[in-house]
């Protein structure tokens, strides 16, 4: 099933930011960077819509709330264009470490201005996409027209924005005031234009302006009658449908060239953010290991010895299941629970000069069903003999030999 992780990361203000990765249950076919728009949220239907259908196509998607916004620390008062631009770079940073660099940005109304500029800062990027875009950031300022003179006049104001409060001070004019659209043509990457003809808060004409101003290759769908916040689900399917089939043909697919072949019965481990992060593969399967944050991984898949510890435990319940099942004995369900411990040795020979340690795992077995006093020791036993149990406490040997790259 797709995976979904929250998380923190730093945005460009020091602040933690609110953030959430969603990713297929195979290697995804690439990952993608997607931006909410002016005062939304990474939870806003559309944003959520969109990156769960792309996620049923393949792709990893990850989607944050901006500076003050959402779920994120900080002053929303203190933030502008340029901040958020500053964010999507430290979200496409965080993404890089992660091991899923974002070869696509994908921006939702004034998120999508962000990241045609954002776009020239995340070498990895090899499309941008746009839907119900302004060309600049100066088109945001329409949202509270009335109050700019306020603004202009005691530095800041208190404006209505979607039936909230929301404080703008000058310096957020300032900085909207000195952008432009001058950068679209120094793209260099693939771009996809998506606006309604009837969209009532940013005009298709701003559709115009990007397309125009960016050089090839570049493409352009309407969303005929969706409104600007694609409030009904089908608008954001067809909006993820659209940006699959372009993707398709515009962004080469990682997946295909990053599986390697492995043998039955072979497990290779390649390293994926030169930190602890690891691609783990088998002839048919694939997922991460990693190492805990406090000790400077990512926590993005299990450590060393939580692998072990599944292994011991995965074993164990197929085994008790295996023999169940042959004696068809009433065994419902099996439960196991293993932790990893190191115990001192107080009497060895030779541990007043260097200490002992003796590596244990602990298993807590809990059998549920209708088993007599004869059939719960029998299984316990059984338990003792899986495979994967035999050969940790029998006689290991491990080979190791060099392959020269």
């Amino acid at each position: 099933m797709p995976a979904r992780r929250k998380f923190n990361f730093e945005g460009s203000q020091g602040e933690q930011l609110s953030a959430l990765l969603e990713t297929p249950d195979q290697e995804p076919l690439a990952t993608a960077l997607f931006a909410h728009c002016f005062t939304c949220g990474k939870d806003i239907a559309a944003a959520s819509r969109i990156s769960r259908a792309l996620v049923k196509r393949g792709y990893a998607v990850m989607r944050f709330d901006f500076t003050g916004l959402g779920n994120s620390d900080g002053d929303f008062a203190n933030t502008n264009f340029s901040s958020n631009v500053r964010d999507l770079v430290a979200a496409a940073d965080h993404l890089r470490e992660e091991g899923l660099p974002p070869s696509i940005l994908i921006g939702h109304s004034l998120g999508g201005t962000a990241v045609l500029t954002a776009a020239h800062q995340v070498p990895e990027c090899l499309g941008v996409v746009t839907i119900g875009s302004p060309g600049d950031a100066r088109h945001v300022s329409a949202q509270f027209a009335c109050d700019i003179g306020t603004i202009e006049e005691n530095g800041e104001a208190e404006v209505s924005l979607a039936g909230r409060k929301f404080t703008i001070r000058k310096q957020f004019l300032d900085d909207i005031n000195q952008t432009s659209i001058d950068h679209i043509g120094k793209l260099k990457k693939a771009l996809l234009v998506m606006h309604s003809p009837i969209d009532a808060t940013v005009s298709i004409s701003e559709a115009e302006r990007i397309y125009k101003a960016a050089h090839h290759p570049k493409s352009f769908v309407s969303l005929d009658d969706a409104d600007h916040l694609l409030t009904r689900a089908a608008d954001s399917e067809y909006v993820a449908d659209i940006i699959a089939a372009w993707a398709s043909r515009k962004i080469p697919m990682q997946a295909a060239a990053t599986r390697p072949d492995i043998k039955s019965g072979e497990v290779k481990i390649s390293e994926r953010d030169h930190k602890f992060m690891l691609d783990v593969y088998s002839d048919d399967h694939q997922w991460i290991a990693d190492e805990p944050t406090k000790v400077g991984g990512r926590n993005a898949g299990p450590d060393p010895y939580e692998h072990l510890l599944a292994s011991v435990g995965a074993c164990t319940a197929m085994t008790l299941r295996m023999y169940a099942a042959r004696k068809q004995w009433p065994l419902d369900s099996a439960e196991v629970v293993l932790r990893h411990n190191r115990e001192h040795l107080q009497d060895c020979e030779g541990c007043d000069e260097k200490p002992m340690q003796l590596d244990v795992i602990d298993r807590d077995i809990t059998l549920h069903g209708d088993l007599d006093e004869e059939q719960h020791e029998r299984l316990m036993a059984i338990a003792d003999k899986c495979p994967v149990h035999r050969t940790l406490t029998g006689e290991l040997s491990i080979r190791t030999r060099q392959i020269r790259a």
